[in-house]
C-alpha cells in the first residue's frame, strides 16, 4: 500500500500499512531520530503474511512527517506518545498490538501507561525501562560511548551524513556478526533522500518529557514480550532482563550475538515470536 499522510489534531504524519485491515492490527513504533524505513519493508510484509494488519509511520521530524526548524522542536516526548494514538485514530483502530524498538520501545511503554485501552499487547525490542526503577542498569559499551561522544556529521553534505550514519549502524550491530555494509548504506541513503530535512531529526536529542506517565512499569497490564540482543551496545542485555522482570508476566527472548535493532538474520525469529505473541488466545 502506498504511503498516506494523515492529519489529526493539525499534525501531519506519514504512515504506510501492509496486509488486510480486517486482521489484528500491529503498530510499529521506531526509535527516535529514525524514520519508518528502519522497519524494513520485507519485515513488514512477513508480519502481514502471517495475518496481521501492519502499520508503520514516520515520527515528527523524520521522513515525510511534519518537520520543525532544527533546534526548535514544537513538541515533547509526550506528544510523540500521543502521535501513536493519532495514527490509530486515523486508521479507525481502537486498539493495537504495539511493537517498539529502541526509544520506540520506551514510547510503547508510555503509551500502555497513558492510554491502556489503546494497547492490546506489547513487544519491546532493544530497549530499556521508560520509567526509572530502583536498580542501576549497566551503561553502553565503551565503543558505543566513544562513537556517541565524537562529532556528529551535520551540514548540507549528504555523503558525509550517510558515511556517519553507516558507521553508526556498524557500531549498533554489536560486532559479533558480519556487518552488511551495502544493505546499511542503501537504507541510510534512502532515508536521507526521502526526508523533508534529515537534519531535523536531531530535534529528538533535545526533547523535554512533557506530561508523560510516572506510574511504575508494574502498572502495565497487557501481555508483554521483550526481545533483546545479547550484544546490544546501547542497552546491554540486563536492560531487557529488567524490563521482563518489572512488567507483570513479561517474557524475554534473547537473540544470541544480535546487536541493537532488528537485523535481517533475525527477521524470521522475531516475526515468529511477534505472531505467536499477538495470536488470538495469547494476548
Amino acid at each position: 500500500m502506498a504511503e498516506r499522510v494523515i492529519e489529526v489534531d493539525g499534525i501531519e504524519l506519514c504512515t504506510e500499512s501492509f496486509g488486510d485491515p480486517s486482521d489484528p492490527p500491529v503498530l510499529l513504533v521506531m526509535g527516535l531520530g529514525a524514520s519508518m524505513l528502519w522497519w524494513e519493508e520485507g519485515f513488514c510484509r512477513m508480519l502481514a503474511a502471517g495475518g496481521r494488519f501492519v502499520i508503520r509511520y514516520d515520527h515528527r521530524d523524520t521522513g515525510r512527517s511534519v518537520t520543525y526548524p532544527p533546534g526548535r522542536p514544537g513538541y515533547t516526548t509526550a506528544d510523540l506518545v500521543d502521535d501513536a494514538v493519532r495514527v490509530l485514530r486515523a486508521h479507525g483502530i481502537a486498539a493495537a498490538h504495539v511493537v517498539g524498538v529502541s526509544a520506540g520501545g520506551a514510547l510503547a511503554q508510555l503509551l500502555a501507561l497513558a492510554h491502556p485501552g489503546r494497547v492490546r499487547s506489547l513487544v519491546l525490542i532493544s530497549t530499556s525501562c521508560a520509567v526509572p526503577g530502583d536498580r542501576e542498569l549497566p551503561p553502553p559499551t565503551e565503543e558505543f560511548a566513544r562513537f556517541a561522544s565524537a562529532a556528529r556529521a551535520d551540514g548540507p553534505d549528504a555523503e558525509s551524513v550517510i558515511e556517519h550514519q553507516v558507521a553508526y549502524a556498524r557500531v549498533l550491530a554489536g560486532g559479533r556478526r558480519p556487518f552488511d555494509e551495502a544493505a546499511a548504506r542503501d537504507l541510510v541513503r534512502r532515508d536521507v533522500e526521502r526526508a523533508h530535512d534529515f537534519g531535523a531529526a536531531r530535534n529528538h536529542d533535545v526533547l523535554t518529557d512533557g506530561e508523560v506517565p510516572r506510574a511504575p512499569l508494574s502498572s502495565i497490564a497487557v501481555p508483554t514480550l521483550v526481545i533483546h540482543g545479547t550484544a546490544d551496545p546501547m542497552f546491554p542485555l540486563r536492560h531487557g532482563e529488567a524490563l521482563a522482570e518489572r512488567i507483570p508476566g513479561g517474557r524475554l527472548l534473547a537473540l544470541r550475538d544480535a546487536g541493537h535493532g532488528i537485523g535481517r538474520a533475525d527477521w524470521s525469529t522475531v516475526v515468529a515470536a511477534v505472531l505467536d505473541h499477538t495470536a488470538a488466545g495469547r494476548s
